[in-house]
Parts: C-alpha cells; sequence; structure tokens
C-alpha cells in the first residue's frame, strides 16, 4: 500500500511540475503583446481573487488575519520581485535557457541558510554550489553576448525565491498551506501592479501598458489556473510520498521547458545549455542526497 501511494504521489508531482512549464510557455505566447510586468500582475490579481474566495469559503473570516503581518508583506515582495524577473526572462530568452537558470535557487538558499537561519553550511554544498556555477556560465554565456546583463535576470529571480523558501520555513506552523498562498498572492499583486505602472512611466518601450488584446487576458486567467492546479498536484504528491522524494520530479520542468520552447518557438537548446542544465541538475540532486532521510520510514 505505501509503495503504491509512492508511485501516486510521484504521478501527481510529475504532472504538476510538468504543468508549471506549460503556463511559462503560455506566458512566453504574450512576449511583445504587452510589458511581462502587467502579465505578471494581472496573472496575480487572478491568482489572489480565486484562492482567496477559496479561503473565505474553507475557513472563514478569521483566516484572513495574519500572525506575523511583516514576514507575510516580506514573504509577497520576495514572489513579486521573483515574478517579475522570470516572466520578464521568458519574454527575452528562450524557454529553456531561463527554466534552467531558475533552478540554481536550491542551491543558493541552501547557502544562504547558513548566514540567515544561523545553519551549518556543509562542504557538499560548496562542492555543488561550485558544479552549478560552471553551469550557469555554460548557459549564461551565450545568451550575454546577445542580450548583456538583461541576461541574468532568471539569477535575480532565482535569488529572491531563495529566500522565499527562507522566509517560507519561518511561517510554516502560521496558518494552513491555502491562508499562507492567500498571504502572498495579496502582497504580489498590488506589489506587481505599482511596478508594472512604475515601468509604463519609464519610457521603456517593452514595458509600455496599453489596453491589451483580450486574449492577453484569457492567457494570464488560464496561467493562474494551470499554476494554482500546478501546486495542488504537487500538495498530494507530497501528502503521498513526501516532499524529498519527490524532489527530484521538479526537474522534469527542464526538459518540458525545453520541449515546449522547440515545439511551439522554434528554440533548439544547443550543447552548451545541455549540458549546463546538466550540471545544474547534478548539483541540485548532489543536494537532494546528501540531505536524505538516512532510515527508511516505518509503515503498516
Amino acid at each position: 500500500m505505501a509503495e503504491h501511494d509512492t508511485r501516486t504521489g510521484l504521478l501527481y508531482a510529475l504532472a504538476g511540475f510538468a504543468l508549471l512549464s506549460v503556463g511559462d510557455a503560455v506566458i512566453k505566447t504574450m512576449a511583445g503583446q504587452w510589458s511581462p510586468i502587467a502579465v505578471a500582475a494581472l496573472r496575480f490579481v487572478f491568482g489572489a481573487i480565486g484562492l482567496s474566495a477559496l479561503l473565505l469559503v474553507q475557513q472563514g473570516p478569521p483566516a484572513f488575519r495574519p500572525r506575523r503581518p511583516w514576514l507575510q508583506f516580506g514573504r509577497g515582495l520576495c514572489l513579486a520581485m521573483a515574478t517579475i524577473g522570470f516572466f520578464s526572462a521568458v519574454f527575452l530568452m528562450p524557454l529553456a535557457e531561463a527554466t534552467s537558470l531558475i533552478f540554481v535557487a536550491p542551491i543558493i538558499t541552501a547557502i544562504l541558510s547558513g548566514p540567515i537561519l544561523k545553519e551549518r553550511v556543509p562542504r557538499i554544498t560548496w562542492l555543488a554550489s561550485l558544479a552549478a556555477f560552471g553551469g550557469v556560465m555554460l548557459i549564461l554565456r551565450p545568451n550575454f553576448l546577445e542580450l548583456g546583463w538583461a541576461a541574468c535576470l532568471p539569477l535575480g529571480s532565482a535569488l529572491f525565491m531563495s529566500l522565499l523558501v527562507l522566509a517560507n520555513r519561518a511561517v510554516a506552523r502560521d496558518g494552513s498551506a491555502l491562508s499562507m498562498q492567500v498571504f502572498m498572492a495579496g502582497v504580489a499583486a498590488p506589489t506587481l501592479i505599482l511596478a508594472a505602472a512604475a515601468g509604463h512611466f519609464s519610457g521603456e518601450p517593452i514595458l509600455s501598458i496599453g489596453v491589451p488584446d483580450w486574449t492577453v487576458i484569457a492567457r494570464c486567467a488560464l496561467v493562474a489556473v494551470t499554476a494554482s492546479t500546478a501546486h495542488w498536484l504537487v500538495f498530494i504528491g507530497t501528502t503521498k510520498a513526501g516532499a524529498a522524494t519527490i524532489a527530484p520530479m521538479t526537474y522534469v520542468q527542464i526538459l518540458v521547458a525545453a520541449s515546449l520552447g522547440w515545439l511551439w518557438f522554434g528554440d533548439v537548446p544547443d550543447i552548451a545549455t545541455f549540458a549546463g542544465a546538466g550540471i545544474i541538475i547534478a548539483a541540485g540532486l548532489m543536494l537532494w542526497y546528501a540531505g536524505r532521510p538516512r532510515t527508511l520510514p516505518i509503515s503498516d
């Protein structure tokens, strides 16, 4: 029975992570049609409204009172900054490259856990970090020559995602998983709206906001739905198989992103991208292997 639950959990997680990359591909279809920050803002407006309605029905008004408002604000701000970086990167870069670079986030999280959480950073973390850095350089090199510093957007996104993960640890017992999502989206949405307005008045053509085509609005709503569904599938997978067991499944996002980038946009990753992505994946799996439980859980 336990073995069946593990297999089922892995399939749920696999579907969830794959669906996240499908949403990323939908985001890329809007490149050049609207500001990437405006797309992110509208996506989170839809998400915040939908999640808030669900929380209200399930848990009632008291669930909307956070225990530590400033920490929840910090989580939402980190999510907003990470989203700006990633959405902008997806607009400017091939999907596989942008997605691969995001996966240095676990490495950054492991390193930052030392100075921020006062945790001991083991030697394996530094070895994995050096390996991941090599992978990043392989992927960045051709993109940096073409895009300049804009090619580093996914790395900025990964940094803020790492800070978000650290903040999530701090609020793990402050409420339900749904309420934590609502607080985060509730801060991210207005932050992104302000950022989109600032981008519009900056004079940069790519950040200009006009009246979008109805298909842009529909695709933003679709991304909100796919993201929420994906996180639900990953949550179910975690409850059935355990977080440590499903962790390697997250790298399916790179494979799906590469496939969709090729099929939808004609972006064929070069050898350097495949090599860099492989090194980053290997570094992440190295950390996962080192941190996994040493004993098997007892099951009935």
